[in-house]
């Protein structure tokens, strides 16, 4: 399995930049019941901001340094989740993304906590590190946490060609 990781992905004011606004109060977050199965026994906050080759959110502007510097060839999909604060780490469960050909995902982390993407397939864990970015073939199985000593895990999910 191929996994990049990338610490201090943005210069520090672009980052800073998103964090800001994404931490904001004036972001928009809608209730998702069920992480990876609708009706699961868990919940997310979600913004969609790009789906269906269509911009969902009039923060798709804000995502440009992130997405110059994948340099994708095409979108796929692009969301923030918000994952509250537990009193245990909880995993969700495995996954993959998309099964297309030559697809990747990449999770940006938008803020430091105990939280981990892991992986199957090797028990790779990727700690949440702000400003960190991990990049692999969207058909790989994986799983997000939440976390306990932050009052919440944001990441940014981008898939794409």
């Amino acid at each position: 399995m191929k996994c990049k990781i990338v610490n201090n992905f943005l210069e520090e004011k672009q980052f800073l930049s998103l964090q800001s606004l994404i931490t904001s109060d004036t972001f928009a977050w809608y209730l998702v019941k069920g992480i990876n199965n609708i009706g699961d026994d868990h919940y997310q906050l979600v913004h969609s901001i790009y789906k269906s080759y269509e911009v969902n959110s009039a923060f798709f502007n804000n995502l440009k340094p992130l997405i110059e510097k994948l340099k994708p060839r095409s979108l796929i999909r692009i969301k923030a989740n918000f994952i509250p604060k537990t009193h245990k780490i909880i995993e969700h469960g495995y996954h993959t993304d998309f099964n297309y050909s030559n697809s990747k995902t990449a999770v940006y982390y938008i803020n430091s906590n105990n939280g981990y993407t892991k992986f199957k397939k090797n028990n790779l864990v990727c700690k949440s590190e702000e400003n960190k970015i991990i990049i692999f073939d969207s058909k790989e199985e994986h799983t997000g946490t939440s976390c306990t000593n932050s009052d919440y895990r944001i990441v940014i999910n981008i898939n794409y060609f």
